[in-house]
């Protein structure tokens, strides 16, 4: 089933998070000069037209980025993110939301000193078509590839440098995609245990949902962070989405205070009723008490 586009969903509460946690691993990774991979297995397209029908329908920015675009007491690390969506937006009104490669590409490195690279993978035909688009003047230190992304995930590691970020957000609109984290990410250890892994996931009212961090804490790392921002109470009927978290193995040291510091923010900021919340929980097997 491929039925699922970004463009609905572009710049909304779980874009928020996704792309906070993501700019801060990457800004980690820039800190070292040797060169790194960042694969992300669910691309989608790239850049988003927030004036467009698919956005306009679902109107799903404007509790999200758009919350948070002309505030003035932001904490740094989400001044930093929200400048950034503002840079690749090229306006200072909000017409365009740029999507995880798109942040990426942007954040990277591309001189003598440090070349990195970056692989995306995407199988819907239209959203492949307008990534590769996006990126066809990029040179080869970008692939884009119609693929499916937990397959090139296999090939694709160890990265010849030792270093890689790794982003895996699929739509999960199929009951599969829980398990095929969970075994991605199982896999990926095995192939390459010192990988920065980052796993978005949604919080619904199903059991694979609610299932999928625990399966992820017992997938043999050694030091994950787990993050979840919320924005209204748990539905009682459907399955609507109040809110996400951010799965992150192997993170940066700097990501909990960050986090920590952004989180209540933006439950606060971005709260649709009062079961928003958020929360920051951590495990590291050196750590542990006997």
């Amino acid at each position: 089933m491929l039925s699922y586009r970004h463009a609905f969903h572009a710049g909304n509460h779980a874009d928020v998070l996704k792309h906070l946690v993501l700019m801060l691993c990457i800004e980690h990774m820039n800190s070292k000069d040797k060169p790194y991979i960042l694969v992300d297995t669910h691309a989608g397209a790239g850049f988003y037209a927030l004036d467009a029908e698919e956005a306009k329908r679902t109107g799903e920015y404007v509790d999200g980025i758009a919350r948070l675009w002309e505030r003035k007491d932001l904490p740094p690390a989400l001044a930093t993110y929200v400048a950034l969506v503002r840079a690749l937006n090229g306006s200072a009104t909000l017409r365009r939301y740029p999507g995880s490669p798109r942040i990426a590409a942007n954040l990277m490195r591309d001189s003598a000193q440090a070349r990195d690279s970056l692989r995306l993978c995407e199988l819907h035909s239209t959203d492949f078509a307008l990534l590769r688009r996006q990126f066809k003047d990029a040179g080869r230190r970008v692939t884009v590839e119609q693929a499916d992304g937990f397959e090139v995930l296999k090939a694709a590691l160890p990265p010849p440098s030792r270093r890689g970020l790794v982003l895996i957000d699929p739509s999960y609109e199929i009951k599969s995609d829980y398990m095929k984290v969970a075994a991605a990410i199982k896999d990926a250890l095995k192939r390459f245990a010192t990988g920065t892994y980052l796993v978005w996931h949604p919080m619904l009212p199903t059991i694979e949902a609610n299932q999928l961090p625990d399966r992820l804490k017992k997938a043999g790392a050694s030091h994950w962070l787990h993050a979840t921002l919320s924005v209204r109470a748990p539905a009682t009927k459907g399955r609507g989405m109040h809110g996400s978290g951010m799965f992150v193995i192997n993170p940066p040291w700097t990501l909990a205070a960050a986090l920590e510091e952004c989180l209540p923010y933006l439950a606060a900021a971005l709260a649709l009723d009062e079961g928003a919340g958020w929360s920051v929980d951590q495990f590291e097997a050196s750590a542990k008490k006997d």
